[in-house]
This record gives C-alpha cells, sequence and structure tokens, in this order.
C-alpha cells in the first residue's frame, strides 16, 4: 500500500509517507508534495515531463534533496507536477525521476502553502514492515 497523509507541527507542516518500494516512497512524496502547494493537482494536464537526476549522501538526505529540488522547479519554471516515476538506488543513494505535470495557472490551480523550504528537523526514513516509511517537515 502506498499513501502520504499530512502531519500537523508547530509552524510548519510535515509529511507521513508509507509504501511497499522506495521508488513509490519517493514517487508518493513528490505527489504529497505538490498537493500542499496545489490542494487540486489531480485535476492538472499531463502536458511536460521534465527529467531529474539526484545523488545524495544517504537515502534521508536523497529524499530530502528530492523534495527541494521539486521544491526549486515549482518557483523557477512555474511548474505543477502530479506524476512522477522514480527509480531509486539505495546503495549509491541516487534516483533518476521523470515529473510529469503543467505549467501553473492560477485561474485553475488553487494554491495552497508556500513551502519555503525541506527540513531536516525529525526526518525520518527507515524501513516499516515489508516496506518504507519517511517523515519529513517543511518550512511554510
Amino acid at each position: 500500500m502506498t499513501m502520504y497523509e499530512r502531519i500537523e507541527h508547530t509552524a510548519d507542516v510535515g509529511l507521513r509517507v508509507e509504501a511497499t518500494t522506495l521508488n513509490d516512497l519517493f514517487a508518493e512524496a513528490g505527489r504529497g508534495l505538490f498537493e500542499l502547494i496545489v490542494p487540486n493537482v489531480a485535476d492538472g494536464r499531463a502536458s511536460q515531463t521534465l527529467a531529474i537526476e539526484l545523488r545524495s549522501d544517504s537515502l534521508a538526505d536523497l529524499l530530502c534533496d528530492w523534495l527541494t529540488e521539486l521544491v526549486f522547479l515549482f518557483e523557477t519554471q512555474r511548474i505543477v507536477l502530479s506524476r512522477f516515476r522514480v527509480q531509486v538506488d539505495d546503495a549509491a543513494y541516487s534516483l533518476q525521476a521523470q515529473g510529469t505535470g503543467e505549467p501553473l495557472d492560477t485561474s485553475r490551480h488553487r494554491l495552497g502553502y508556500e513551502i519555503k523550504a525541506v527540513t531536516y528537523h525529525e526526518l525520518k526514513l527507515e524501513r516499516a514492515g515489508n516496506g518504507w516509511r519517511a517523515e519529513v517537515i517543511l518550512d511554510i
């Protein structure tokens, strides 16, 4: 089962994500992040695809870097991504991903949280039963 949920946190917001595979966990974290930024992101159109490659020092750092890159893409390219395909190499702490979405259209997209930063505060990425669980706090 793959899912994410919003976590309430003092003056911030967080995401808790659970998935069977790391690939699904990272994809779901991306989707969850964009649903915080644009609550009706699921109504979007798939008109653009971006390729993303990252390498980090640990899996938890990779998750933080992944979400930071998505915030950066939203802020600089004004693109709303709604679908993700992610390949995580857990031995090399790297990923290759594709994010699909469309340019931000304020006449159709409702804006939610303004994410200022992805934090390392209480950052968790761990095995949970037969899958994976992550928690990340976002500065709003």
